[in-house]
């Protein structure tokens, strides 16, 4: 292939046409590895709730490589250094970091992979294709673990207002159609300036960056913790930790070979670090290895009454009830739910914790404890966006908010 080819030219729904900007980011595109990203869906169950919400992983890196690219600029044009080396390294970084989700991802995390979090299996994939590609993705991952010497160059990866949450916010208000989330990715990103090393907004974009945190303080309560899609979560999590906890007993389930792997096995980092296979085993695991498996699942009713109910209900969307409320729930009306439950599912003590559960979530727009947003303002000053913002008190909108629920089939 010539290498004039490499550097194509994509469409987007969100931003229109966007360009790979390096010839190496094209071949790490088309690396299995990436191209799994297709097979596993952003937002996971969402769709049960929101339709469109089919959008993939690989929508989002690229997305977000694509404003990668045009922060670099922005900053460059602002004066400051900026190594074609090191807007390459920036731009690998970005479209990275998310390589290591696994399908469904917090599903999963809670359930079948849950000792190794996708930020350490994604570096785990970031070594592996830097020994393929001999050692060119070298200040991608320096940039991407903060060891970097220039540190705005992590925060536009990983912070408060980096590339990913300006993608993903976009993004999945667009696909949902929940509309409270779109935000002007491209004002935002011509207002970024660095002063000191860090990362900041120049003045003129303070009701850009306000308008941002109220956007995600919405969506986290009307998409990512919306109480329907909690329910669907739970649900599958319930499914893969019954699944997990039959294969423990060695009950023969259906599962595709990449699931088994770990439904029969409980591997730790150590084991990914040592062992290179189960990478690659993990590098084959997507979304459609749960749900053929949760397919045949719900109509085997020989093998587990409680897998075979739980998948049913997946399957058909027949999702448990949910309440939420800023309270912990009474033991007794746990209680009192549990026994109903119990008697209309003949269920036993041990089963019925699959299908009445509480839990807790939280939310937090914008933390002050965290890399914060800072405000550059026009005599040089530099002031967080919570002492900064007259319109809003983002102290009110960065107060943790904790909600519990409890699910139960209808």
């Amino acid at each position: 292939m010539n290498n004039a080819n490499k550097l194509k030219i994509f469409n987007d729904p969100i931003y229109g046409f966007v360009s790979i900007p390096y010839e190496i980011v094209y071949d790490l595109i088309d690396h299995p590895y990436f191209q799994r990203l297709r097979r596993i869906k952003q937002l996971g169950l969402t769709n049960l709730v929101y339709p469109g919400a089919l959008h993939t992983r690989f929508h989002h890196a690229m997305g977000a490589m694509h404003l990668m690219c045009q922060a670099v600029d922005t900053i460059s044009s602002k004066g400051h250094e900026i190594s074609e080396e090191e807007a390459q390294g920036v731009t690998i970084a970005i479209l990275l970091h998310d390589i290591g989700h696994g399908p469904f991802s917090h599903a999963l995390e809670h359930s079948i992979v849950n000792n190794v979090n996708h930020e350490d299996i994604s570096e785990m994939f970031m070594n592996s294709l830097n020994q393929e590609f001999g050692g060119k993705l070298d200040l991608a991952i320096k940039i991407f673990q903060n060891k970097y010497k220039k540190k705005f160059l992590h925060q536009l990866v990983s912070s408060q207002l980096d590339m990913d949450r300006l993608d993903y916010l976009k993004r999945d208000s667009f696909f949902t159609g929940v509309s409270e989330g779109v935000i002007s990715t491209e004002r935002i990103i011509k207002m970024l300036n660095v002063v000191n090393d860090q990362l900041v907004v120049e003045a003129k974009g303070i009701y850009s960056i306000e308008k941002f945190i109220i956007a995600r303080r919405l969506m986290y309560w009307q998409v990512y913790l919306h109480k329907t899609v909690l329910s669907a979560e739970n649900l599958l999590v319930n499914i893969l930790k019954r699944a997990k906890e039959l294969a423990e007993k060695k009950v023969d389930l259906f599962c595709t070979p990449a699931l088994k792997t770990f439904l029969y096995n409980k591997y730790s980092k150590e084991d990914f670090i040592k062992d290179k296979s189960i990478l690659l085993s993990f590098a084959s695991l997507d979304d459609y290895d749960i749900m053929a498996s949760v397919k045949v699942w719900a109509s085997d009713i020989k093998t587990d009454k409680v897998l075979n109910l739980l998948s049913a209900y997946l399957l058909n969307r027949n999702l448990f009830g949910i309440e939420l409320q800023n309270q912990p729930f009474k033991e007794g009306k746990i209680n009192d739910l549990k026994k109903e439950v119990k008697k209309s599912l003949s269920l036993n003590e041990k089963e019925i914790s699959y299908f009445v559960f509480t839990g807790n979530v939280t939310n937090d727009a914008y933390r002050a404890d965290k890399i914060r947003i800072n405000i550059l303002f026009k005599d040089g000053t530099v002031r967080d966006i919570a002492d900064a913002s007259d319109q809003l008190s983002i102290d009110v909108i960065s107060k943790t908010v904790k909600k519990y629920y409890l699910c139960f089939p209808k």
